[in-house]
């Protein structure tokens, strides 16, 4: 690869001019990639058909430039030798820009600042020169160096920073100043009076700025002014407005104005606050005498927080803050009474002129279920088939109450009632499947308890009583019959036989035993029954007795005498 070869338009230029560079590669073909390099750095890289490149060498001073090349050939890439080293000169540029400022010390605000931006030799005409004056991001003014730049302004701020800039060809030179400014009266603040207000009431709203430069202001006062014009708010002195918080929120700001200048001070929120509402007072759930319960209070209306009270006639008891609107406060008592809830009434305040208190506290206090009673009626009357009783529950405890009457062994109730009196009953028509324990449960809301069992006998009807002893003669007589013809009938066959029919006792009673006896020959046969099965001396109480009967007559009695006699009853 041959030695490439750097040639230069210029050797000597001034700063911000550029130079072209031209890189030869003799007797070189094909696709060639050319490198320029100031100093080691590289500046630009160039390939196929351009050798040449333009570029601005940086600074001032002496610029070593060289260049090389790089064959490609598949899949590799040479690159030659570094070329001759040539050597720039950058003198640099005579201009310079110049800032005056003029006052610069002693500057209040408002004060008028003149402010020149010139070069240093305008004799030089430098056609693309150009003049820019700025401050921060804002360009102030601009023009060429055939004039200078002049500028008039307030300051406006404690501190201004101005920069005159100065740019021919690629070349930007700048000079800048900083101005610290005094401060003629400070940013208002507005506030107001007094700091928390409800809706309605009165209020009066102060803007003032604590800094002021008398000597500057020259007797010169501050002129205050509210926005948004003064809504529902009237001038009451300079820099106090007068008025009645709105219904709802609002912003103000307020404005401090002298020799030109103008300071606005922060947003003022006015959140009026929304006076409590009288509070309401209730019970969670039910109120069971003996047992803790939980009372609320809430007001309907009233911004947070709240701060709600909950007495006994005129002692306080609890005191609950509540910092979320519609929230209720929540207090947890115990009723040893059942009169005592009457007595609690709750109040609530957030900071307005009186607290505002709620009707006393209207709940029913439940008496727990204490003792249950089962009794019968008739207490001593006839209890018997076919008549009607009354099963009575007695119990004490408060109403509503739900009875349930059962019976022993059965978990089926046979008959549920509510009630509003410490009372009920359960009538019903006796029947002998009647006999069997009883009981009653008597429950409300807090609680059940359960009566004593009453034992029902249900007795025999009374007909079924009158009919024994009709039944007895008609078996006395039936025997005697019996015998009668016996009698006859041995007779009739010549027998000289005997026979005898003899009752005991001779007057039965309901509950003695029958005996009847028929002496017929030799033999003796004996009906007996017993009429205690059917009856009692308690006036129908049924007992668990069953029906009795008078046994049959021998069948031989019947085979030799050919007559039935009826032994049942």
């Amino acid at each position: 690869m041959s030695t490439p070869i750097l040639r230069l338009n210029k050797a000597n230029i001034t700063e911000g001019e550029v130079v072209t560079a031209t890189c030869l590669a003799p007797g070189e073909t094909g696709s060639l990639l050319f490198s320029f390099y100031d100093g080691s750095k590289e500046v630009d890289k160039i390939g196929l058909n351009s050798n040449s490149v333009r570029f601005l060498p940086k600074g001032v001073g002496d610029h070593i430039i060289h260049c090389s090349y790089s064959v490609f050939i598949m899949p590799n890439l040479f690159k030659s030798q570094r070329s001759n080293a040539v050597t720039v000169k950058v003198k640099e540029l005579s201009l310079e820009p110049i800032l005056k400022i003029s006052p610069q010390n002693n500057v209040y605000e408002g004060d008028t600042l003149n402010i020149t931006c010139s070069v240093s030799d305008s004799r030089e005409d430098f056609r693309d020169a150009e003049l820019l004056l700025s401050q921060g991001n804002k360009i102030l003014q601009r023009g060429n160096t055939s004039i200078h730049v002049s500028w008039t302004a307030r300051a406006t701020s404690l501190k201004l920073t101005i920069e005159c800039w100065l740019y021919v060809g690629n070349v930007a030179k700048v000079d800048n100043k900083t101005v610290s400014v005094i401060e003629l009266f400070s940013v208002p603040t507005l506030k107001m009076s007094p700091p928390e207000v409800f809706q309605g009431d009165s209020i009066r709203l102060i803007c003032q700025s604590e800094r002021l430069s008398y000597n500057r202001l020259g007797g010169e006062n501050l002129i205050y002014s509210l926005e948004p014009l003064e809504y529902h708010m009237s001038r009451a002195g300079n820099g106090v407005f007068a008025g009645n918080a709105k219904t709802i929120d609002f912003n103000y700001t307020c404005t401090a104005a002298a020799k030109g200048i103008k300071k606005k001070s922060n947003v003022l929120t006015i959140r009026p606050k929304v006076s409590v509402s009288a509070p309401k007072i209730w019970v969670s759930g039910n109120a069971i005498l003996g047992r803790k319960i939980e009372i609320f209070c809430l007001s309907n209306t009233g911004t947070p927080p709240i701060t709600y009270t909950l007495w006994k006639t005129n002692e306080q008891k609890q005191i609950a803050i509540v910092q979320e609107f519609s929230k209720p406060a929540n207090f947890t008592v115990y009723i040893s009474e059942p009169e005592e809830l009457i007595k609690y009434f709750c109040s609530a305040n957030n900071g307005g002129k009186k607290p505002y208190s709620s009707d006393k506290l209207h709940a029913a206090v439940i008496e727990p279920m204490t003792e249950a009673h089962l009794m019968v009626l008739p207490i001593s009357g006839d209890i018997s088939e076919g008549n009607s009783v009354t099963l009575i529950c007695s119990f004490k405890g408060t109403p509503p109450v739900t009875v349930r009457w059962f019976r022993d062994g059965d978990p089926n109730a046979l008959e549920t009632t509510t009630t509003k009196i410490n009372t009920t009953n359960y009538p019903f028509i006796l029947s002998k499947e009647h006999s069997d324990k009883y009981y009653c449960k008597a429950e409300n809301r807090a609680n059940s308890v359960e009566s004593n069992t009453v034992n029902l006998v249900v007795g025999m009807a009374m007909w079924k009583k009158l009919l024994i002893p009709g039944i007895v003669i008609l078996v006395v007589s039936s025997l005697v019959l019996v015998g009668f013809v016996l009698f006859i009938r041995s007779r009739r066959g010549k027998r000289e036989t005997a026979a005898e029919l003899s009752v005991k006792p001779a007057s039965p009673k309901s509950d003695d035993s029958l005996t009847v006896t028929l002496t017929h020959d030799t033999e003796v046969y004996n009906a007996a029954t017993d009429a205690a099965s059917f009856y009692d001396d308690k006036e129908g109480r049924v007992t668990n007795g069953t029906r009795g009967s008078v046994a049959s007559l021998p069948a031989d009695i019947i085979n030799r005498s050919s007559c039935s006699i009826p032994a049942s009853v």
